[in-house]
């Protein structure tokens, strides 16, 4: 059952951020931790011994104190803000996504956080038209009360952040939240921390990389009500962020095109596989009056307050460790496919994959799968 979140000491505070940044750690095995050994500080505790036993060589080292607090001070030298997931200032809709982001670095009026938001992305050649369409979507969206989501980018992204100022807007970065990235939207940048909102699950000073910009995507959307698509190609990083939108049970929302326009492909499939068709704002209004008496899915998780899983006898999961690791291969596999041909628990066959995890020796997919890196 979902229970309200908490306010989290310094010093668990400190210890998540420790945990998230060890190698190895993402967001599912960070939950996973945490759901087993009730708090970071004895899940960091338990990183060398979990990692020997999934085959690590020289035993896994966490994050260290002394970096996790310079990292917090080099936040708060720019005035930015550390929120933890399964604090207050947390918004309550990220947290319902299965691969939440631990962390967050926020630059900005962190309040819009907990305000109704809805994202706005689309292509970085964006047409005249497909930006006044974005532009004029964003303005009538904030003036009807919802804070616009969007990535930053050229184009729509930048678009929308600039028609939603005076009315809330927060850019979720790829990089750090200090990184302005394109140069060319260091006035827009500004003009966000001043008014707005800049957030990343990354470390200040990262620079962004192509990889970065999937995992950004899914803040987009997990933050979000809904999400609208302005002009996309058919490998537009928008329509990965409209894939996880859906898989986060997210309402899409896409604007059609012409079918000469290589632009107009991505939202024209949307459409076509059952999102809302987008002619006015009005569209989208009136949608997101229907879901406002739905509340998000509460998560079949709790990080707010993680009760300790007891721990398993060594004997069973020295018997499971070699069955299980004979199963995986490079070709990722689902974790419910491993427990249904091993015919071991689940609490055991997570229980292998997450020290075979620390070790390095596998890497987690979408869709709940695992595979050898």
């Amino acid at each position: 059952m979902y229970q309200e979140p908490v306010t989290l000491s310094q010093n668990e505070k400190l210890a998540r951020l420790r945990l998230i940044r060890t190698a190895n750690i993402g967001p599912i095995t960070y939950r996973q931790l945490l759901g087993r050994y009730g708090s970071a500080e004895n899940a960091l505790n338990a990183l060398p011994e979990l990692s020997k036993k999934g085959g690590r060589k020289k035993p896994l080292i966490a994050y260290s104190k002394a970096k996790a607090e310079k990292e917090i001070k080099a936040l708060k030298d720019i005035g930015g803000h550390l929120i933890v997931c399964g604090d207050h200032a947390y918004p309550l809709p990220l947290s319902h996504i299965e691969d939440a982001p631990p962390i967050l670095m926020a630059l900005g009026d962190i309040t819009l956080l907990k305000k109704k938001t809805f994202a706005i992305v689309g292509a970085r050649n964006a047409s005249i038209i497909g930006q006044k369409i974005a532009g004029n979507a964003a303005t009538k969206l904030g003036k009807a009360g919802y804070v616009i989501a969007s990535g930053l980018a050229r184009g729509i992204d930048g678009t929308a952040h600039s028609a939603s100022i005076t009315t809330g807007t927060i850019a979720v970065v790829a990089g750090g939240i200090d990184v302005i990235y394109p140069r060319e939207h260091q006035t827009l940048y500004e003009q966000i921390v001043e008014y707005g909102l800049v957030i990343s699950e990354m470390p200040l000073g990262t620079q962004p990389i192509a990889r970065h910009f999937p995992p950004r995507n899914r803040i987009i959307s997990g933050l979000s009500i809904g999400v609208l698509i302005v002009e996309a190609t058919e490998r537009s990083g928008s329509l990965i962020t409209a894939r996880m939108a859906n898989e986060q049970g997210r309402e899409i929302f896409a604007v059609p095109g012409s079918p000469l326009d290589p632009r107009a492909k991505g939202p024209n499939s949307l459409i076509r596989d059952g999102a809302v068709l987008v002619q006015s704002t009005g569209d989208i209004l009136e949608a997101l009056h229907s879901l406002e008496n739905k509340s998000i899915s509460e998560p079949e998780y709790d990080l707010f307050d993680s009760p300790i899983i007891e721990p398993l006898a060594e004997s069973e999961l020295e018997l499971a460790r070699f069955d299980i690791k004979e199963k995986l291969s490079f070709t990722a596999v689902s974790i419910d496919e491993i427990i249904r041909l091993t015919g071991f628990s689940p609490a055991v066959v997570q229980t292998i994959l997450l020290e075979l995890e620390l070790a390095g020796e596998i890497s987690r997919h979408n869709a709940n799968r695992v595979a050898f890196c």
